[in-house]
């Protein structure tokens, strides 16, 4: 017996022998052949600096236009073969690059030559001129050169990527009858992903009507790439605008902040809700007043200019006879001279005298005056602004104050009617409340209704967020216990059955007087060992099967006969 293992052993060592050389790993080979690595080794070297060398000679290229035309972009690329500078386009071919250090001069001297135009011509179409064009030519050149001034000054926009500017410019005319008004109409292509705001319209429109004469802003029509009107021409009469809704926004806004911002530190920061509805006035009034009030008071007015004139006569016969038509007649000429005869003057003193002196006189008298006073004028010139508030709509709700209750719990108690006048006293000075513009207070106390009450009552593996946190630690889980299934199933015993170096056996060397050395011995032995463990069990085997033939033949030739019936 134990020669026939020894036989065995011998033929299975020669065996793994002969087989070895095959089964050696890669590690092993590299090992047996040490100039290999060595040479994988400088190779890779070699390599490295080579590329190295080729990155440090390979020139930096710099942008030289971006977002370029296309009529654009063909008259630089030949531009610059004429210059015999290289170049090439970016990845995503929205930008043109030359050498880094060829930038500068690339941009001068195709500036020199006009490059690049923006995609459409400005006001050097009227430099080149040519003798004897006609006035509908030059016509024709200016509105052309003015649509593209107006396109390349919209096109500074950062929003806007291209824009095209048509103009309709009417003859001029004598007759008012027939003169026209011009219009214009934009087309605007905007940058992937960004938009334009009605700001931005609103001066690109004034832009246009600024640059040309007689031009409204209501005659412009902007419109963008996907035919979206942005400015519709009776936009004005419509009364509709964005910057007067915002405005009222912000007005309210302002009132809700200062409301909340007075009852908060009272109520608590979650307890108090506002909302303020504004009506605003944004028409603008112009109101002129004249007005004259009555004259006043004698003595204290202001002259402003005074006339006045006296004439007297004195010894002049009064008038007198029977009034009539001969009392009224002149008197007929004498025809006689006439001869005054001095009359005998009393002596002074003498009673004759006296009465003379008592005599009235005969004379007339005359006095004439005129005063001008200033007239009091009062000239008033009103214009109130846009923006003022005609009314406010204030509604406040107040949550319940948290009270202690029975058995230590909490309870929600209302406010009683003083703290609830105080806060509406409150509310009214923070709003400015004017009972003459007819503003509206409302203050209402109610127990605010918590969302979190429904989910804090379902049980924990019944909530939302418990599920979905057990599904990802699940999903996690599993694929952990995968990994290591895979690990310790099928790639550790593949890693210990390929990285295990093959056992050789020693053949036994036939000689007297000479022996094995002592690790061959026990490996030797160990097989024997196994083999005599297999021979065992076969025994073992054999034994069974004839107790079970004895005690059961029937099955054992119905197992035969399936045996031969497979075979």
């Amino acid at each position: 017996m134990r020669r026939w293992s020894g036989e065995r052993m011998s033929s299975t060592a020669l065996g793994a022998d002969a087989a070895t050389p095959k089964a050696l790993p890669l590690l092993e080979q590299l090992r047996a052949n040490p100039r290999l690595p060595l040479i994988i080794g400088a190779s890779a070297a070699v390599a490295v600096i080579a590329a190295l060398w080729m990155w440090s000679r390979t020139p930096d290229y710099g942008v030289l236009y971006s977002n370029l035309s296309d009529r654009d972009g063909g008259a630089i690329i030949a531009s610059l073969q004429q210059m015999n500078i290289p170049y090439k386009f970016s990845a995503g071919g929205g930008a043109l690059l030359v050498q880094a250090n060829k930038v500068p001069e690339a941009r001068l001297r195709l500036a020199s030559q006009g490059l690049p135009k923006g995609g459409a011509v400005g006001f050097e179409l009227m430099d080149n001129q040519k003798f004897g064009t006609s006035q509908f030519a030059e016509q024709i050149n200016y509105q052309r050169a003015l649509e593209g001034e107006l396109a390349r000054s919209i096109n500074s926009i950062s929003a806007v990527e291209s824009a095209r500017v048509h103009l309709a410019l009417p003859k001029p005319s004598l007759f008012v009858r027939d003169q026209k008004k011009p219009s214009a109409s934009v087309v605007l292509s905007l940058h992937r992903g960004r938009s334009i705001d009605e700001g931005q319209i609103s001066a690109i429109v004034h832009l246009i009507s600024s640059s040309v004469p007689e031009l409204s802003a209501k005659s412009i029509t902007v419109v963008d790439q996907a035919g979206n009107l942005l400015s519709a021409a009776n936009a004005g009469t419509r009364g509709l605008d964005v910057s007067q809704l915002k405005y009222t926004q912000e007005i309210e806004q302002g009132y809700i902040r200062r409301i909340e911002a007075i009852l908060q530190p009272i109520m608590g920061t979650s307890n108090v809700h506002a909302q303020v509805a504004a009506e605003i006035d944004f028409s603008v009034i112009e109101n002129t007043d004249e007005k004259y009030r009555p004259n006043q008071e004698p003595g204290s007015a202001a002259i402003r200019s005074q006339q006045s004139s006296e004439s007297s006569q004195q010894g002049m016969n009064p008038p007198g006879g029977v009034p009539g038509a001969l009392s009224n007649q002149p008197p007929i000429n004498p025809v006689a001279p006439i001869i005054n005869t001095p009359q005998a003057q009393p002596k002074p003193g003498t009673p004759d005298a006296e009465a003379n002196a008592a005599a009235p006189r005969s004379g007339t008298a005359r006095k004439d005056g005129t005063i001008n006073y200033e007239l009091d004028r009062s000239i008033r010139h009103v214009q109130q602004g846009a923006g003022g508030i005609k009314r406010l709509s204030v509604a406040v709700v107040v949550n319940y104050r948290p009270a202690a209750g029975a058995q230590g719990k909490r309870t929600a108690q209302a406010l009683s009617a003083t703290e609830l006048e105080q806060v509406n006293n409150l509310v009214k000075e923070a709003m400015g409340f004017s009972a003459e513009r007819g503003d509206s207070l409302n203050v209402v106390n109610s127990p605010f209704v918590s969302d979190s009450t429904e989910v804090a009552d379902l049980p924990l593996w019944k909530q939302a967020d418990n599920i979905e946190l057990a599904k990802t630690l699940g999903k996690y889980l599993l694929l952990g216990l995968l990994a290591l299934y895979v690990w310790f199933a099928v790639l550790r015993p593949l890693l210990r059955k390929h990285l295990e170096p093959a056992q050789q056996f020693a053949p036994p060397v036939a000689g007297e007087g000479k022996a094995a050395p002592a690790s061959s011995e026990s490996q030797a032995q160990a097989q024997v060992e196994a083999q005599e463990r297999e021979a065992q069990r076969h025994q073992d085997n054999v034994r069974y099967a004839q107790e079970i033939a004895v005690k059961d033949p029937r099955m054992v030739a119905m197992l035969i006969k399936h045996w031969m019936a497979e075979k």
